[in-house]
């Protein structure tokens, strides 16, 4: 990684807490999520666990607009989330990075950078088809801002080359920086180290760590991976059959019995990153 001058001189002043105040999710007579509550504080990191089914990928679709909650309220400071459609909610400073990597395989890692940049762009579609200085000018401000982007994030010699052709850890990273590029206050991670070697997953994890470092802004990421999350997060909120069942720092998440139940079907006094395996892929015994 590249110092924090490359990315911001100072990290962000704008960055605000994120609350999720009694959020539940209905689907027809389903709760997936039910009266979940926590708050993201400004430049955390922040991890969301639970086995498979837990609700996770349910809370991830309230936070970015994706699914409405039934009940209950999110704000980001004092905007209020809830109910907004997904590109308003990326106007007030959401970034997500997928899951399931969705990039354009057949174009560069800049160009699929500058798509994260789209709802920054100011110049209308005439402007830019004819060059106008002011259309010109902002093309060479996003240029220079995804290369430092790219260059954080160790893509810099890799910015003329097509998605398609890079590894799996490479086209991870491709995803955090185009979320990156949208300059968010807000970072959603879903699943930021999923399917890595151990090499990948310490080198996304330190990724993790400067860009809160380097930025200020709020990083919530929802992972599998025990190790990594108990490593670099500073809370941790667990969610089972749709309920938060514990919120605390590393520490206390591990020390609580219901969480070890949750991920071991016993209360057995055991480190669930340690039943985890590290990589676990979250299945209930």
């Amino acid at each position: 990684m590249v110092g924090v001058s490359a990315v911001a001189a100072e990290p962000r002043s704008d960055v605000r807490p994120l609350t999720v105040d009694r959020v539940t999710v209905r689907f027809g007579t389903l709760r997936a999520l039910s009266d979940v509550s926590f708050t993201v504080q400004p430049g955390a990191v922040h991890a969301v666990i639970g086995p498979n089914g837990a609700g996770k990928s349910t809370m991830f679709n309230v936070l970015s607009g994706v699914y409405r909650a039934s009940e209950g309220e999110v704000r980001l400071g004092d905007d209020v989330l809830t109910g907004l459609r997904p590109h308003r909610v990326a106007r007030l400073g959401v970034a997500r990075a997928f899951q399931n990597i969705a990039l354009s395989a057949s174009q560069t890692v800049a160009e699929n950078l500058m798509l994260g940049r789209h709802r920054l762009t100011r110049a209308g579609f005439v402007a830019s088809g004819l060059r106008l200085p002011r259309a010109t000018e902002e093309a060479r401000r996003h240029g220079a801002r995804i290369r430092e982007i790219a260059e954080f994030l160790d893509l810099r010699d890799q910015l003329d080359v097509p998605v398609g052709v890079l590894s799996y850890g490479d086209q991870k990273r491709v995803e955090v920086a185009r979320a990156l590029a949208a300059e968010p206050r807000l970072l959603l991670l879903d699943e930021p180290v999923a399917g890595m070697n151990a090499a990948e997953t310490d080198r996304m994890a330190r990724a993790v760590l400067d860009i809160r470092d380097a930025l200020g802004i709020s990083i919530v990421l929802v992972e599998h991976d025990m190790g990594m999350v108990m490593g670099i997060a500073d809370r941790v909120t667990v969610l089972d059959f749709g309920r938060c069942i514990a919120d605390g720092t590393p520490d206390e998440v591990r020390a609580d019995a219901e969480v070890v139940r949750a991920y071991l079907g016993s209360g057995d006094a055991t480190d669930p990153a340690a039943a985890a395996g590290g990589t676990d892929e979250g299945s209930r015994p």
